[in-house]
């Protein structure tokens, strides 16, 4: 039961209306990172789907987009998101995007402190797509955060 106003359990956007303006900048990110996002599919949802089970949250969980399946996204590549270090589906490229997006909502000041994953990650990512991936990671951390926390949408099963 949402922890503000009186909406559906599988609503997961009316609750903007208690703040339009906040509400729909919050949107607006949203959309970018959907549709303006550099990131090749696969990586984004690897990263997206990691902070989905790190937050908790239902409805990020039961995310999926509508052309994931053209690129080459399957139920398999979200069933073993928690074995992202071990699962040998995920490229070395989505295996660094998990571990950044894991590591942002679990412990960011180790994860900067950490010269040898930026190593790493400069094999895979230059500095415009690490930007798209941490602006990502930004946006699902705190949604899914606050859809959690309010209780918001958890009974939802969202296709972008």
């Amino acid at each position: 039961m949402s922890r503000i106003g009186d909406f559906a359990d599988d609503d997961v956007t009316a609750f903007a209306v208690k703040s339009p303006e906040l509400g729909t900048a919050m949107a607006q990110l949203a959309n970018a990172v959907y549709t303006k996002n550099r990131l090749p599919m696969r990586v984004r949802e690897a990263a997206r789907i990691v902070i989905a089970y790190a937050n908790e949250c239902v409805v990020c969980q039961n995310t999926r987009d509508a052309e994931g399946e053209a690129n080459g996204i399957d139920e398999e590549f979200y069933d073993y998101a928690t074995q992202w270090r071990t699962w040998p589906g995920y490229s070395d490229q989505e295996r660094v995007a998990m571990e950044f997006a894991h590591r942002f909502a679990t412990g960011h000041t180790e994860l900067r402190d950490d010269e040898e994953f930026w190593q790493r990650a400069a094999e895979h990512f230059d500095d415009e797509l690490l930007t798209d991936l941490a602006i990502s990671c930004a946006m699902w951390v705190g949604m899914g955060r606050m859809l959690r926390t309010l209780d918001i949408g958890q009974a939802c099963k969202l296709t972008l």
